[in-house]
């Protein structure tokens, strides 16, 4: 039955073409946007997601930063550890020449405090906005090293942040004061004269500023007390070390003939030979100086403190110059080695980070971004529909029309 009054032919045809002009609609939006996710109106499920995936995104942009100031940082000191390195081989090469009875020693020990100024001028340079990591002689916890912000990790707990830490180094030749001391090496002994391969214990956790001594009245008969106030982030076998070479150089200037050296197997053990006739004897000191192992004031000194009192115009501070030279060498390459590792772990990240980012932008560009072939093809068969449907409902219009023919 037709009707002028309803015409259910037009309604249809303006639904379907109202029907196409919606998905003409969302097409161009995708066009326009280059999204098919464009709100959370769209999908929020995915909407939600790709919000939470892009603010990741955002974030590893700044540990990006962080890293790239982290790394730079850490070059510098690298560089300047392998520069002073080779500045303490030239020194050593000084030294060992000064052993020559027959050669102007005065001389030679003008180019040694040149070149140790000029070690003095290449720590004193090797800072980074400000943070020079060849300094570490501050007794506050925790200054002893650095946190590189490396890394956001997201779990079901939440995000956390993940450091590198960058252990600080100290190159300077600044001396130590004693200060309070922590434990006299010498209250944990008692060696008798002649005795070969005795050894000296050192106790206590090491503590920035703690003082480890062994007096000059403790039977050693060196002229000197022999001191090392440890640094922050120091540990027993970094002391033992310390000590080990100071202990060397003060038997080399007080020319007794014994040498000292680390025990492979018992941590905080220095062993002690070639002392058969030598007549050393390391008493018991006063046990008030072992009580006082807590404490430590002492005023740090630098990596390379003994680099200052080196003297080879006399054939005692050439003898203690060799002695001690070795041990300054070990500490510039361990530094640099150091710096070396930290830095390669540094680019590590970063070149991981870097790549983690364009994978979540690609897993986010997979979630939200439009199909712009398809997007193209549809757009092309909606406007063919849109026409049609325009036709569609003038034809269905025009036929109240043709009812009005019957009339004549």
């Amino acid at each position: 039955m037709s009707s002028i009054l309803t015409n259910n032919g037009a309604m249809v045809a303006l639904q379907t073409l109202k029907s196409i002009n919606s998905n003409m609609a969302d097409t161009q939006s995708k066009i326009s946007t280059g999204k098919a996710v464009a709100n959370a109106k769209d999908n929020s499920a995915v909407w939600a997601i790709s919000k939470v995936m892009e603010a990741d995104v955002k974030g590893f942009a700044g540990i990006s930063d962080s890293l790239n100031l982290g790394q730079s940082t850490v070059a510098v000191a690298r560089q300047a550890s392998e520069t002073v390195t080779d500045l303490l081989t030239d020194i050593k090469g000084k030294i060992v020449a000064a052993q020559e009875e027959n050669v102007d020693r005065d001389k030679i020990q003008t180019d040694i405090t040149a070149l140790r100024d000029q070690i003095g001028a290449v720590v004193g340079a090797a800072q980074f906005n400000g943070l020079n990591l060849l300094a570490n002689t501050d007794t506050t916890a925790g200054t002893g090293s650095i946190n590189v912000l490396a890394s956001l990790d997201r779990s079901a707990d939440g995000v956390a942040a993940s450091d590198i830490n960058v252990g600080k180094q100290d190159l300077g030749s600044g001396a130590a004061t004693a200060g309070t001391m922590g434990t006299d090496i010498g209250d944990n002994n008692a060696v008798a004269d002649g005795t070969t391969g005795a050894a000296l214990a050192l106790t206590g956790t090491p503590a920035a500023g703690m003082s480890y001594q062994l007096a000059s009245a403790g039977g050693m008969g060196f002229s000197a007390d022999v001191t090392y106030v440890a640094r922050e982030g120091d540990t027993l076998q970094d002391v033992t070390d310390h000590m080990v070479a100071r202990l060397n150089v003060q038997a080399a200037e007080d020319g007794i003939d014994v040498s000292f050296a680390e025990n492979a197997t018992t941590a905080g053990q220095i062993d002690f030979t070639n002392n058969t006739g030598a007549g050393i004897t390391v008493a018991t000191a006063d046990a008030s100086q072992a009580a006082s192992s807590a404490e430590n004031d002492g005023t740090v000194g630098g990596g390379l403190e003994l680099l200052s009192g080196f003297d080879v115009s006399t054939d005692a501070g050439t003898e203690a110059a060799l002695a001690g030279i070795e041990s300054l060498i070990q500490t510039a390459v361990d530094s640099a080695a150091n710096f070396g590792s930290v830095q390669g772990r540094i680019e590590t990240q970063s070149e991981f980070v870097s790549g983690l980012s364009d994978a979540l932008k690609s897993g986010i560009g997979s979630m939200v971004d439009a199909d712009m072939e398809e997007t193209s093809a549809r757009l092309q068969a909606l406007q063919v529909q849109q026409q049609l449907g325009v036709q569609a409902l003038s034809i269905a219009n025009q036929a109240p029309q043709q009812l009005l023919s019957l009339f004549r």
